[in-house]
């Protein structure tokens, strides 16, 4: 791979999509060219890149083979739809849903935890990465381990509703309003009420009687 490589962001509108290219913006990442792409109603926004100004793309037009990696950050469905298409097009494809994390053919990388296991990307050219709460969880567990070693883990997570994305937040703003107004909240992407309130569960519940956010832990 060329030291200076093209980019994509797919997701670039979405919270992490618009977090991905503040993070690579502040690390001065050493890239030739950058793309954002998203759904066609996100299509000809535009976003600031070292101070020049770079329009979204639609994702389903564009063609992968201009770019050597994609980060994606949109969700499961989608991502099994176009990350095939990025791989075959030769991208190294780093993907942030839970769609590759159980394949064992995709390695699942914290870089301060298991940087070493990258260079497996090249049994599909995709590298996956846990979700959030097991992230935090492992670099700090990491030196704990190789210290003494660990036999058990119990885990309580409180989790943010910018985790379930922009709709999300959106009803939360939108609840408190309603209820600081004196007006009953509605809710549409949660099941109950989010505004004012702690959820004892995150995801669906799974046959097994864990939640699917469980299982990634």
């Amino acid at each position: 791979m060329n030291q200076m490589t093209n980019i994509a962001i797919v997701g670039a509108t979405g919270v992490v999509g618009k977090a991905m290219l503040e993070v690579l913006e502040a690390r001065n990442f050493p890239l030739n060219q950058l793309f954002l792409l998203a759904s066609e109603r996100s299509e000809n926004q535009s976003f600031l890149y070292k101070k020049e100004k770079i329009t979204v793309q639609s994702l389903d037009a564009f063609d992968f083979n201009q770019v050597q990696i994609a980060l994606f950050a949109i969700g499961s469905e989608l991502t099994k739809r176009y990350v095939p298409e990025a791989v075959k097009a030769g991208c190294v494809v780093i993907d942030n849903s839970s769609t590759y994390r159980y394949d064992p053919n995709v390695p699942l990388v914290i870089p301060e935890v298991n940087a070493d296991c990258i260079a497996d990307y090249v049994h599909q050219n995709i590298i996956a990465n846990p979700n959030c709460s097991t992230i935090q969880m492992l670099v700090a567990l990491k030196p704990i381990h190789d210290a003494v070693g660990i036999k058990r883990i119990n885990v309580a997570t409180y989790q943010s509703v910018s985790g379930s994305g922009k709709q999300a937040i959106s009803e939360l703003i939108t609840q408190l309003g309603q209820l600081l107004n004196g007006k009953p909240a509605k809710s549409e992407v949660y099941a109950q009420q989010i505004a004012f309130n702690v959820l004892p569960h995150i995801d669906e519940f799974l046959e097994n009687n864990y939640t699917r956010e469980e299982m990634k832990m």
